[in-house]
């Protein structure tokens, strides 16, 4: 069996696309993908580089568990303390900050009544361009969406990031698209298409799709941090030695070459 360390899974869906693209490769007898872990068993007679070639292709990374690309410390980092977690903290950080800035600028001084700046007074394509700005930092931000649901996209293996992609960008794009009609309509002196334009801007809606799905991933990278610690622990319990009787006489060998058929002693406390 050999292990390997699979980097871009997003959810379940990712998981089992692996599964399949790694199954359908030559002399691979099973293959079994863990999204706890971001990691994959497989059995069978097919080369390290035909499975990693598979798994590349279905749109994912990989590497051999254990080989000299991949260090002791980044497998540990992988598998066992959740190092997307940090930087899910700072993207979330980041984002509630300019959302917060955004929704002052688009629902503040409409539904609160917050003062803005003098020089935004009946400046409503200043107005929009602030949000604009706002929400394309945001976005950038969490760009890992973009990209990742893009490669699902273009691989024929949508996923999660593929939805939460469209679903901002369309918001993002019907926006932009209102604000250059705002602008058409105040250089024509259109007040009543400005004012129109002025309530069908969605720029916060784009930004809070990205942030609310990034409190959850980090919510979930919480969870299974905590999962993972308890695996490792659970691995810990685990014996280097048993003790078995062969030809009438007990003797400690390690766990590993335990063979079927054998009969081996507990003591108490082991």
């Amino acid at each position: 069996m050999e292990k390997f360390l699979i980097s871009g899974m997003s959810c379940a869906a990712c998981s089992a696309r692996i599964e399949k693209a790694v199954t359908k490769v030559k002399g691979v007898e099973s293959c079994a993908v863990s999204l706890l872990t971001n990691s994959m068993s497989v059995e069978g007679t097919a080369s390290a580089k035909s499975i990693i070639q598979a798994v590349e292709k279905a749109g994912y990374g990989a590497k051999i568990s254990g080989s000299e690309k991949t260090s002791k410390s980044e497998e540990q980092e992988v598998l066992l303390e959740n190092s997307e977690l940090k930087n899910l903290k700072k993207r979330l950080a980041a984002s509630l900050i300019f959302l917060l800035i955004l929704m002052y600028f688009s629902m503040g001084h409409m539904m609160l009544n917050f003062p803005l700046p003098a020089w935004f007074n009946g400046n409503h394509v200043a107005m929009g361009l602030v949000q604009l700005l706002l929400t394309i930092i945001i976005l950038f931000i969490n760009r890992k969406f973009f990209i990742s649901g893009t490669k699902g996209l273009l691989h024929g293996t949508p996923n999660m990031d593929t939805l939460v992609a469209l679903g901002s960008g369309v918001s993002f794009a019907y926006s932009l698209v209102v604000l250059f009609n705002m602008t058409d309509a105040v250089l024509k002196g259109d007040e009543q298409r400005v004012m129109k334009c002025m309530d069908n801007f969605y720029f916060e809606g784009a930004a809070m799709i990205v942030t609310l799905i990034t409190v959850g991933k980090m919510l979930e990278s919480i969870s299974k941090g905590k999962t993972t610690n308890a695996i490792k622990n659970l691995i810990k319990l685990k014996p280097e030695n048993a003790t078995v009787i062969r030809e009438g006489k007990e003797i400690v060998i390690p766990i590993s070459e335990v063979k079927k058929d054998d009969i081996f002693i507990v003591k108490p406390g082991e």
